[in-house]
């Protein structure tokens, strides 16, 4: 089977956008991403969304999008899985494209969480948790992950403290973003201080609401990759080298251990496998950090750090610069915005720009080899991507 590359990339800033709509942040993404792969359009296009049914009340969103933006005809769909929807919008454009039903796919993700009030977003984000046994309870995202961080810290020790290191550095990184929600640095004091949302979750644990969209081109076979290449005078051939998804129980009281996101050990097994590399071979991560203890749990569900220790690790200075793998210098989801169903495309542009060695934000140490890694819900489900630099 022939090869899957990344040949353009488009993202616009993150922010609470009330003066624009879904479609015009969609279609400014997309014409960003045809223009940086030379003007080379797509053959259909893959759109992941989470919550266009509830606030925006709009079903049908892949013709009503790519109708906007003067592509009326394209194949055109949207693709759902919470907050990892982006993360399945590319394992989807990549099976078009690795089948060989499509030749070039724009690969996108848009959410306009500002289309509601902040109560009616924080009750369409909880709809990822399970319905009748969580949702109905009144219980929402927030909390869910603050039962988790808590347990976390009573089992190994941890302090507020140690969990206050993740957002100061991805608002660090962020500082340097220009596609960033919240690019300013910040403190340790501001941090802890910061309002409590879900005990032990304070404001700078969790990621914003926001709005924006992403779209990635993909081309299948190295010919018309270099051809592109050619055209825009890059040099560096990205391979979309596995994509892999994985679930688990939607209700954590069903889960075998609560501190495991089973669906991300088991995806990144699954796409490192077939990329055909071990974890040792990543030089860059964007994971998903919606919650700090997210970031800390990806960490070690990925397989980079010992379950229990990520926060320790991450206090001492690993995944920074020089460290292998680097992590989120993008700001991640925390800093760098979390528009939902578009975050795992972002993360996979970023990561393509990071290896192409121009991404405009703080920059990775010329990595050869990537991994992406979005959740939906609490761990409910994962999309686990693996780019490469081609030889």
């Amino acid at each position: 089977m022939e090869k899957v590359y990344l040949v353009g990339a488009g993202m616009t800033k993150i922010g609470r956008f009330f003066d624009k709509s879904a479609r015009s942040l969609f279609s400014e993404a997309l014409w960003k991403a045809i223009e940086d792969a030379g003007g080379l359009r797509p053959d259909a296009v893959v759109i992941g969304n989470m919550t266009s049914s509830v606030l925006m009340e709009q079903d049908d969103l892949g013709p009503l999008l790519v109708d906007f933006a003067g592509l009326r005809g394209l194949p055109a769909f949207k693709v759902e899985a919470a907050c990892g929807s982006g993360g399945a919008a590319v394992y989807t454009g990549y099976a078009l494209v690795k089948s060989g039903l499509a030749d070039v796919v724009a690969v996108g993700g848009v959410e306009k969480l500002t289309e509601g009030v902040t109560s009616e977003a924080t009750k369409a984000l909880a709809q990822a948790s399970d319905a009748q046994y969580e949702l109905i309870y009144g219980v929402t995202f927030t909390g869910l992950n603050a039962m988790v961080m808590r347990y976390y810290m009573e089992k190994f020790g941890y302090t507020r403290e140690d969990f206050a290191y993740w957002p100061l550095r991805m608002h660090e990184y962020a500082s340097y973003n220009p596609y960033a929600q919240l690019p300013r640095k910040t403190t340790l004091e501001a941090i802890l201080n910061s309002p409590l949302i879900a005990d032990p979750i304070r404001l700078f644990d969790a990621s914003p609401i926001g709005d924006g969209a992403a779209v990635v081109i993909l081309v299948r076979g190295e010919e018309r990759a270099r051809e592109v290449a050619k055209k825009t005078g890059r040099d560096v051939l990205v391979e979309l080298a596995s994509v892999a998804m994985a679930t688990d129980s939607v209700d954590l009281a069903s889960r075998r251990d609560l501190l495991t996101m089973e669906s991300t050990v088991t995806a990144t097994r699954e796409a490192v496998k077939r990329a055909g590399i071990s974890l040792k071979d990543v030089d860059y991560a964007e994971v998903h950090d919606a919650f700090s203890i997210t970031g800390f749990l990806a960490l070690e569900d990925i397989g980079f750090a010992p379950k229990g220790e990520a926060p320790k690790l991450w206090r001492e200075g690993r995944f920074a610069k020089g460290d292998k793998p680097e992590v989120n210098f993008s700001g991640g989801l925390k800093a760098r915005g979390h528009p939902v169903g578009a975050t795992g495309v972002y993360q996979v542009a970023e990561a393509y720009l990071q290896l192409r060695g121009d991404f405009p934000g703080y920059k990775a140490s010329s990595p050869e080899t990537a991994l992406t890694h979005n959740i939906g819900g609490v761990g409910t489900i994962t999309a686990v991507s693996v780019l490469r630099r081609a030889k």
